[in-house]
């Protein structure tokens, strides 16, 4: 049997199932001089250069949007009294032929 290899590139996008080490994933994260992507330490694809200040912006929308989704589903959930879907409660139809 001939041996896969454990990384490479494949239709431009990169992988690597070498066993991580801290040092490595660490230093993945972290590429000053890099663009705001760099290769993922472990797995498929790219992850954030957190060396790059681009992605420090990323990440402070991706955390607001968070916040703000849990803030909407807590004042959801905090007025009970209201109807959820403006539902009236039943109505009554009457056909006439």
């Amino acid at each position: 049997m001939s041996d896969k290899p454990s990384s490479g590139e494949l239709f431009g996008i990169p992988y690597n199932f070498e066993r991580p080490s801290l040092g490595r994933l660490l230093s993945s994260y972290w590429q000053p001089g890099k663009g705001m992507f760099v290769e993922k330490p472990f797995g498929v694809g790219y992850t954030l250069n957190l060396a790059n200040p681009r992605s420090w912006v990323v990440v402070a929308v991706a955390l607001g949007l968070y916040w703000q989704g849990k803030q909407s589903a807590a004042a959801d959930a905090a007025s009970p009294d209201e109807e959820a879907d403006g539902d009236d409660g039943p109505v009554e139809v009457i056909v006439d032929d």
